[in-house]
């Protein structure tokens, strides 16, 4: 195993993600790689390999663990797994269950594709988890930095009331499925083969209603509305995610709800900018206070501070103010400001004014710009050179 591997990023997902998160983006990855599905590529059978590597690390919460704290060096040399495919430990049955798009109903994948079980199957549970939904919010700058609260409001799909989710119309009955016999799966032949697929006539309930709600119309979901406060962190940049627990879509026959995931995006500031926690911005200063130094004051996201400019200071020179970033609660500590000065060269001129300036020029000598000078002292050199150049090509 090659040192240091982003097992995450091999998936596709964040260091965040859930068990079900980087199962589903295992699944997808495996079908799309899968040597069967694309022979004679050796690029997808590689992609394949690690992909595999990756979810068997991740799967397991101990070796997650692991990897989070020392990370894939933590496994070099330990070959693969019980799997025997070379694929470091993949269940043989949880590969064939995801090329051959098993939806993780009860029983063995063997079953599924051999036929076993028969008519005996036990019936799979008629209730339905509930999809999760993703909700895109701006917020300001402030608010990101912060915290604050924001009453959000958005369309999902919620359980009937009127049948509670069972599609059902109140008091009529149910019966088992003639087709599948109460199963939720049928039998296909394909050759020496018999593959059993999803009940087309009960959807895999192994049950079906007699009289569809006459609100739902069968489904055991309504179009609805969902209000919520929700409590936004100080310290969150765009992309950051907020998962809200039982407010995703609304599951069928009884079956709990998903989540909603919040993603944020936040508005540019006019005068503040951010990079990790630490903030910057642009402040101009007058040029007698840059000349002569002097105190200023400073906006940051707590307040105005004083800064002491020291005489001589030239625009674009950077300070630093400890502390006055943002404070992330379950963190220790907070960032810095920084402050970039810019001098600022007054306008609007009065005849008396313009006179003072021109009495200061005169008073004024080279030794007072030492940038300045340096900088055309650098300029004549390169000439002198070009100078000598040009006369070596002479003939």
């Amino acid at each position: 195993m090659a040192a240091n591997k982003d097992f995450y990023a091999v998936l596709g997902v964040e260091k965040t993600a859930d068990a079900e998160e980087i199962k589903k983006a295992y699944r997808k990855l495996a079908v799309k790689y899968h040597p069967d599905k694309n022979p004679g590529d050796k690029s997808a059978e590689e992609k394949f390999k690690e992909i595999s590597e990756a979810y068997e690390i991740l799967s397991d919460p101990a070796k997650r663990q692991q990897y989070d704290r020392f990370g894939s060096q933590a496994f070099e040399g330990g070959g693969p797994g019980p799997g025997g495919f070379g694929f470091h430990g993949i269940d043989l049955e949880e590969a064939l269950r995801v090329f051959m798009g098993a939806t993780g109903e009860s029983g063995s994948i063997f079953d599924n594709i051999f036929g076993g079980g028969g008519g005996g199957r036990q019936r799979r549970s008629m209730a339905n988890h509930g999809s999760d939904l993703r909700f895109d919010l701006e917020i300001d700058f402030e608010e990101a930095v912060l915290g604050s609260k924001r009453d959000i409001e958005y369309p999902v799909m919620q359980e009937c009331q009127t049948c509670s989710g069972s599609g059902a119309q109140p008091g009529s009955k149910k019966h088992t499925c003639r087709q599948c016999g109460g199963s939720g799966a049928v039998a296909v032949s394909s050759g020496f083969f018999s593959v059993r697929q999803t009940c087309p006539s009960c959807g895999g309930t192994g049950e079906t209603i007699e009289k569809a709600c006459p609100a739902c119309h069968g489904s055991g979901r309504v179009q609805g509305r969902n209000k919520l406060t929700l409590k936004i962190p100080p310290g969150v940049e765009t992309g950051s995610r907020l998962r809200v627990g039982g407010k995703g879509e609304g599951g069928t026959r009884g079956g709990p709800p998903g989540d909603l995931y919040v993603v944020l995006h936040v508005r540019p500031h006019a005068v503040f900018q951010r990079q990790d926690d630490d903030i910057f911005c642009e402040v101009p200063i007058p040029y007698e206070a840059a000349a002569l130094g002097g105190e200023i004051q400073v906006p940051t996201i707590h307040g105005y501070a004083k800064l002491k400019i020291p005489p001589g200071t030239p625009s674009g020179k950077i300070f630093r103010i400890r502390g006055k970033g943002v404070d992330i609660p379950q963190q220790f500590g907070k960032g810095d400001h920084h402050v970039r000065v810019r001098i600022e060269v007054p306008e609007h001129l009065s005849g008396s004014q313009k006179k003072l300036v021109r009495q200061l020029a005169d008073d004024l000598t080279p030794d007072n710009y030492p940038e300045q000078r340096k900088f055309y002292a650098a300029a004549d050199e390169f000439f002198r050179r070009k100078d000598r150049l040009d006369e070596m090509k002479q003939p």
